[in-house]
C-alpha cells in the first residue's frame, strides 16, 4: 500500500501531470469513460491541501483548455458525420436541448454540462443543427468556465477531508463521480414516471357528471280479501 501511494503521490505531482491531463478532459468528451473527472478532483485536492496557489491556478488553466478542445472536437464530428451522432430525442434532456439549442446556446451547453453525458449531447447537438462557431465558442467558454470551477470547488471541499492523501483524493474523486451519476440518473428515471402516473388518472364517466339513480321505493298496494269458495257465507 505504501509502494501504491507513493506511486500516485508521484503521479500527481509530475510535470507530465497538466498535458496529460488536459488530453484527457479532451478525449472525454467523445469518449466519456475516462477518468478525467476523478484525476481533476484528486489533483486539486492535493493543491487546495497543500495552499498551492499556483498549482491551483494550472489545474483551472488546464481544465479550461481541454474542455474548450474536447467540445470543438465533439462539434465537428457532429457537422461531418450524421452516423456517428444522432440527433436527441424530443423526450427528456435531448429533447430540451434540442428545442432550446438555436435560441439559448450558452445556457443549453452550461445547463447540459452538468449533467452526467450531457457535454456529448449539447455539443454534437450543436454541430448537427449548424450552430455557428461564433456562436458555438461563448457557449463551450462558458460551459468550460462554469465545469472547471465545480470540480475546483470539489477539490477545495475534499481537501481538508483527504489531507491531500493522494489515494485517499482518488477514493473520494471515484466515490463522488458515482454518486453524482448515480443521483441524476435516479432522477431521470423517478420524475417521468410520476408524471405518467399523474397524467394516467381515468376520469368518470356519466350523466351530466351525476352518480348512478338512486332506486325509487314504492308504496305497497292494500287489496281486500278475496273469499274462498270454500268458505259459508256470512249472515249479517
Amino acid at each position: 500500500m505504501h509502494h501504491l501511494t507513493a506511486v500516485f503521490d508521484v503521479v500527481l505531482r509530475s510535470a507530465w501531470l497538466l498535458p496529460v491531463l488536459a488530453l484527457l478532459i479532451a478525449l472525454d468528451a467523445p469518449v466519456p469513460v475516462l477518468p478525467s473527472e476523478t484525476l481533476l478532483v484528486a489533483a486539486a485536492s492535493g493543491a487546495f491541501h497543500a495552499h498551492d496557489a499556483s498549482a491551483v491556478l494550472g489545474l483551472a488553466v488546464t481544465a479550461m483548455i481541454g474542455s474548450v478542445l474536447g467540445d470543438f472536437l465533439v462539434y465537428g464530428l457532429g457537422r461531418g458525420s450524421h452516423r456517428l451522432l444522432r440527433v436527441p430525442e424530443d423526450a427528456g434532456p435531448g429533447g430540451w436541448v434540442r428545442r432550446n439549442l438555436t435560441s439559448r446556446p450558452v445556457v443549453v451547453c452550461v445547463g447540459a454540462r452538468l449533467l452526467p453525458g450531457g457535454r456529448l449531447v449539447s455539443t454534437a447537438a450543436c454541430g448537427r443543427v449548424g450552430l455557428p462557431v461564433r456562436r458555438f465558442l461563448p457557449a463551450t467558454l462558458a460551459a468550460s468556465a462554469v465545469w472547471s470551477a465545480y470540480m475546483l470547488a470539489f477539490g477545495a471541499l475534499l481537501g481538508p477531508l483527504t489531507h491531500g492523501h493522494p489515494l485517499l483524493s482518488l477514493a473520494a474523486g471515484l466515490l463522488l463521480s458515482a454518486v453524482t451519476a448515480g443521483g441524476f440518473e435516479l432522477a431521470r428515471r423517478v420524475f417521468p414516471r410520476a408524471l405518467a402516473s399523474g397524467e394516467a388518472e381515468p376520469l368518470a364517466v356519466g350523466a351530466a357528471g351525476a352518480g348512478p339513480a338512486a332506486p325509487v321505493a314504492t308504496a305497497p298496494v292494500a287489496t281486500a280479501p278475496v273469499p274462498s269458495a270454500a268458505e259459508p257465507p256470512r249472515s249479517s
